[in-house]
């Protein structure tokens, strides 16, 4: 059995907060870049130039890529055969105390959600556990923005609505949202489980690279028919029109009930930040 001081969690979860608000993914902004060579409207060109911009001035400079530095998820994949010495969540929530505090990032979380009073550094966090094999312990630290959390959806469909159901759900979302959401948009879509665990899954999409399909061919073909429609509506970079709605749709399934097709959106806006190490 392999010891883990929780020390070691804290000092990962603090740098990880700081780099992943600061360095956008390099598939995201390759994706972007790609986006922006076909794309054929001004504004829209001019939006995604700017988009550029701005994430090659935080990486640069070292600072955050948008001024919301959200909500601090925190996926940790914990390795059967590793034992870790302190307690894991106060562990994670110290490494986001000092990541936000040192990093100078925006601090947005409140105590509760309905007294409104900023707890002053961003914590808790919103913590995801995996056991998973072996003696690692991976952390993913993921700032997610409430321009575009606001906008995520939640459905539980009949199993009578099938997929043409899902589909339409998907895209009801994203048009609803708009621009809200700071587009271009990635499109994390959770199916099945339960209530809860589509959520999930919805938001655990969104950690996936925007170039690594679903392994499966029939959800990775859903995958491109989505991005495809979706971008056929027309909204836009920032909706100013143009063909660079989303960036990406990225599905993650899971086993459900005879009685039900729960189907989860979560959308995040073009600064889809996460970062990740392994202890």
């Amino acid at each position: 059995m392999r010891e883990l001081d929780a020390k070691r969690i804290t000092q990962t979860v603090k740098q990880l907060c700081i780099d992943a608000n600061c360095y956008l993914p390099g598939d995201m902004k390759a994706r972007i870049e790609a986006c922006y060579a076909e794309e054929k409207w001004p504004q829209a060109r001019e939006i995604l130039e700017r988009i550029m911009e701005n994430y090659n001035i935080a990486d640069q400079k070292a600072q955050p890529i948008c001024q919301d530095t959200g909500v601090a998820c925190v996926f940790l994949k914990i390795g059967q055969e590793v034992h870790i010495n302190g307690d894991i969540n106060e562990a994670v929530n110290e490494g986001v105390r000092q990541g936000y505090t040192d990093g100078y990032l925006r601090k947005s979380v409140v105590r509760d959600p309905l007294d409104r009073v900023n707890t002053g550094d961003n914590t808790p966090a919103m913590i995801y556990y995996e056991l998973v094999p072996g003696d690692k312990v991976e952390i993913t630290v993921a700032p997610k923005g409430f321009g575009s959390e606001n906008m995520s959806a939640i459905k539980m469909l009949r199993p009578s609505d099938g997929l043409q159901g899902v589909k339409d759900f998907v895209k009801q979302t994203v048009e609803n949202a708009g621009p809200n959401p700071c587009p271009p948009i990635v499109v994390g879509v959770g199916i099945g489980g339960t209530f809860d665990k589509a959520a999930y899954l919805a938001k655990k999409a969104l950690m996936r690279s925007v170039d690594t399909p679903n392994p499966k061919p029939f959800y990775a073909n859903l995958e491109k028919e989505l991005l495809e429609e979706i971008n056929a509506l027309g909204i836009g970079p920032q909706g100013f029109g143009g063909k660079t709605t989303a960036l990406a749709v990225n599905i993650e399934e899971f086993p459900t009930h005879i009685a039900g097709l729960p189907v989860a959106v979560n959308i995040n806006c073009h600064v889809t930040r996460h970062k990740t190490e392994v202890l």
